[in-house]
């Protein structure tokens, strides 16, 4: 039986990427050692969107409060790409992250 879901962020600064998930976000790990550390965000989702010409998967991360997470996350040094947008199903910004990495953070309606 399936029990959950794996996400995997490839990048060059993979060190500092693991730095910013565990200090600046917040999230819960495990270090399996050597300092490779594994991340448990809790609730996961997945949804299947029409092919865009660019044949790519994609990670976000979802709040209940997007004002109030984005303060939070500005309080820990976390840099956002442009406003918080209402996009229908729910309201979307992006944050960067180490790597060159551009990470949406949306607060679903539904």
């Amino acid at each position: 039986m399936i029990r959950g879901v794996h996400a995997m962020f490839y990048t060059s600064q993979a060190e500092a990427l693991r730095a910013f998930i565990r200090d600046k976000l917040g999230f819960p790990y495990i270090d399996v050692g050597d300092g490779w550390l594994i991340f448990n965000p809790g609730e996961a989702e997945i949804g299947c969107h029409p092919e865009t010409g660019d044949n790519r998967h994609d990670i976000s991360f979802y709040c209940d409060d997007i004002e109030g997470t984005v303060a939070d996350l500005k309080s820990n040094g976390v840099e956002f790409v442009g406003d918080i947008e209402d996009h229908g199903y729910g309201f979307i910004t992006y944050l960067k992250a180490p790597g060159d990495l551009v990470i949406q953070l949306y607060q679903r309606k539904y």
